[in-house]
């Protein structure tokens, strides 16, 4: 346990200009990614409230959804649990060109399932086994993986869960599950340090970040993934937009034909 109060937090002037610089390189990572015809994998995982999702956010905000695609799977089905573990994960790697960020991922099984009874001790232990094969496999294969786990103090994500019980817009964000996490504390630290042991292997390490300030945690996470990736500037055609040609005389349907939207705005004008 413990506190980590005492920690310098980021000026916000610091942290959004630093966030938007590492977002202008998100940005040229993607277009490498997409000329490359490059795989990439970032594993998202850590505690409850730790900052996994206000970051994802971060680092996909000017990107292609259509490249960058957030995986947050729900609870298995009846039929996903009698299939191999990994298989409904393995739908959701990408293809060429293609980023694929994780909001928790095939480690649900050494978290939640192993600490909330939701797996049976012969399935964690297989989990613990086949876990480094399957990710040495994806990495042999050409796949980009990166894993990062959030890592928060007890206390911090106390006043977390406090906040978003106290706001309504964030309270959706909280769920019996998460609210399980603080008096189950040490089993979850446990849990994740067996989980260390058997899954940080050189060929897909972990990589953790420290998120007692949410500012600083967002810029660490995106600079180094940056850092551990080859990527370039790609050279892409210049456009220039074409001169829009005369009127041929068409005339637009009149509005009052249409089911127009309420003009609410209309109502705050001075």
């Amino acid at each position: 346990m413990g506190d980590r109060a005492g920690m310098k937090r980021l000026a916000k002037k610091v942290y959004e200009r630093e966030l938007l610089r590492l977002q202008a390189e998100l940005v040229k990572l993607q277009e490498w990614v997409r000329a490359e015809g490059a795989r990439v994998v970032v594993v998202f995982e850590g505690r409850d409230a730790a900052g996994k999702g206000s970051t994802i956010k971060r680092v996909t905000e000017y990107l292609n959804p259509r490249v960058a695609r957030i995986v947050a799977l729900p609870a298995p089905t009846e039929r996903e649990r009698s299939e191999w573990y990994f298989q409904r994960y393995v739908e959701h790697l990408p293809a060429a060109g293609e980023i694929a960020l994780f909001d928790r991922s095939w480690y649900n099984r050494a978290g939640v399932e192993r600490v909330m009874g939701f797996c049976t001790g012969q399935e964690y232990a297989r989990f613990l086994h086949q876990c480094p094969i399957f990710e040495r496999l994806l990495v042999e294969d050409g796949v980009l993986l990166r894993k990062y786990w959030f890592s928060v103090s007890d206390s911090e994500q106390e006043n977390r869960f406090r906040s978003r019980l106290e706001d309504p817009m964030r309270r959706w964000k909280l769920s019996p599950m998460d609210l399980e996490s603080i008096t189950r504390w040490e089993e979850y630290s446990r849990a994740k340090d067996e989980m260390f042991v058997h899954t940080d292997i050189p060929e897909a390490p972990w990589y953790v970040v420290e998120s007692e300030d949410k500012r600083s945690a967002r810029i660490n996470m995106i600079a180094h993934l940056l850092s551990t990736i080859p990527y370039h500037e790609v050279q892409r055609r210049p456009l220039d937009l074409p001169p829009r040609p005369p009127s041929k005389g068409y005339e637009r349907t009149p509005r009052d034909m249409q089911t127009q939207v309420p003009d609410h705005a209309a109502e705050l004008r001075d």
